[in-house]
């Protein structure tokens, strides 16, 4: 399994993803999961994979050779990233029909996200394996694929489009940290990648590996800090009411 999140801010975009790869007990490896395509000072796009691996691996070959082909549509000329995500999107789905069948699926999703040219806003979007694509919303600046449901509880209670870059990468790295706690097939290395609003140059970009100090510090820290927001809650005095009548909870009080 895998766990990418991508997030919309006023200010930029955050990536982050996991390397891991699982395909049975016997068969586990990494695999960067964030692909980048910049043009300095035209555009920066960053692709963020999950699914299955060879068809992935297939698309993200076909965007590579049509950038150096200079083929008719890539992602050196596209205009806009809906164009992007619209590319991909087809290039995914042509490369499942090769080989899905009534008995096997080999889907893959991707987010496609960052900027082209200074006039566009940035933007993130999420492709379907059917070839389709979402945008984030202002109630919900990110998107997840993968295992997402471990790490969304932390994004839908942080992020706004207000939130800064720096806390929206804090989030990011701890809805990761939820996913592989509860998750064994999501784990490092963990990859980020921090692309500022309309500045379309080399974007901040880590690689935390298995021994990071870092993610040890910030999984050390958000535990402490779940134990005392839990003991900090109002205590259960009133549990003896809790079956009982708003009338009865009266007479008692």
């Amino acid at each position: 399994m895998t766990y990418c999140v991508a997030i919309k801010v006023n200010s930029g975009i955050v990536f982050c993803s996991d390397s891991l790869t699982s395909a049975g007990v016997d068969h586990v490896s990494s695999y960067s999961k964030m692909h980048s395509f910049n043009v300095p000072d035209d555009r920066h796009i960053t692709i963020l994979s999950a699914g299955n691996l060879a068809t992935t691996q297939a698309v993200l070959a076909q965007v590579e050779a049509d950038i150096k082909n200079a083929a008719k549509v890539n992602l050196h000329n596209v205009t806009s990233l809906r164009d992007a995500a619209g590319y991909v999107g087809e290039l995914s789905n042509k490369e499942q029909k090769k080989h899905n069948d009534d008995e096997a699926k080999y889907e893959s999703t991707f987010i496609i996200g960052g900027q082209i040219g200074h006039n566009s806003p940035h933007q993130i979007l999420l492709i379907y394996p059917q070839g389709n694509y979402i945008s984030t919303s202002q109630d919900t600046p990110f998107l997840q694929i993968g295992e997402s449901k471990y790490g969304k509880p932390i994004l839908d209670r942080v992020l706004t489009p207000q939130t800064s870059l720096s806390t929206a990468t804090s989030a990011a790295l701890v809805s990761m940290d939820s996913t592989m706690k509860s998750n064994l097939t999501v784990g490092p290395p963990i990859e980020i990648n921090i692309f500022k609003a309309n500045s379309l140059t080399t974007p901040l970009y880590n690689k935390f590996e298995q021994d990071s100090e870092y993610l040890r510090k910030l999984k050390n820290s958000w535990d402490q800090g779940i134990m005392e927001a839990f003991n900090k809650l109002p205590p259960i005095e009133w549990a003896n009411q809790w079956d009982q009548s708003p009338d009865e909870q009266n007479s008692i009080s």
